[in-house]
């Protein structure tokens, strides 16, 4: 396997917009080779996403799911560009798939950046000390850490949450994908989780 550089993944990074993470994948995917990784990217859509993410999503739809069972409800806000995208058949399914991962999967938040910084900071010591208390060195904890991290994140983050009816893709994924299709830049609002006789299940926002 060919070994990815820092400074490919910073090229591919400067000419597809495309984040960090996703470049090195996509090179990895790809042998190292630049130019089949921007065609792996533009395939999956997120090269057309990074390019899209800083037009303004003034228009969309709530969309909605009510368990069948009538006692667990969700309400979420998908945001687009124009009144047309948001009334096309992909964009509405796609927002009722949204609020199905909400009611079955329970997210507490969007995306990562919206982790309360107290809460992480609690799960991140709770880790620490299980790697600590299986005998890991220091330097191998701090390893495991992040992992786990990554792994509560796809948990709890709605974006990075494996989709309910395809768990190989992300949220993520589906949504740089309908991007990619549609042709616009689309957000994720807030969403709203609620169960009978309870409070708001989970409330979020990513503006």
């Amino acid at each position: 396997m060919a070994e990815i550089t820092a400074n490919a993944v910073k090229v591919l990074r400067e000419k597809t917009g495309v984040g960090m993470m996703d470049c090195k994948k996509a090179l990895v995917e790809c042998g190292g080779n630049e130019e089949k990784a921007i065609a792996y990217l533009r395939e999956k859509g997120l090269a057309k996403a990074a390019k899209k993410a800083g037009r303004a999503t003034s228009q969309g739809i709530i969309g909605s799911y009510i368990h069948n069972n009538g006692k667990i409800g969700v309400m979420v806000e998908l945001k687009c560009e124009t009144d047309f995208v948001a009334k096309s058949d992909k964009f509405k399914e796609f927002a009722k798939d949204l609020a199905m991962q909400i009611a079955a999967a329970c997210p507490l938040c969007v995306s990562p950046d919206q982790v309360p910084q107290n809460l992480l900071d609690a799960e991140r010591e709770i880790f620490k000390n299980q790697a600590m208390e299986e005998g890991k060195p220091e330097a191998i904890a701090e390893k495991i850490v992040e992992g786990r991290v990554k792994k509560y994140y796809s948990e709890v983050c709605l974006l990075e949450q494996p989709f309910i009816k395809d768990d190989k893709k992300q949220i993520k994924d589906l949504l740089n994908e309908l991007i990619g299709v549609l042709g616009e830049n689309m957000q994720i609002g807030r969403f709203t989780r609620m169960v009978l006789g309870e409070g708001a299940e989970a409330e979020a926002t990513e503006e």
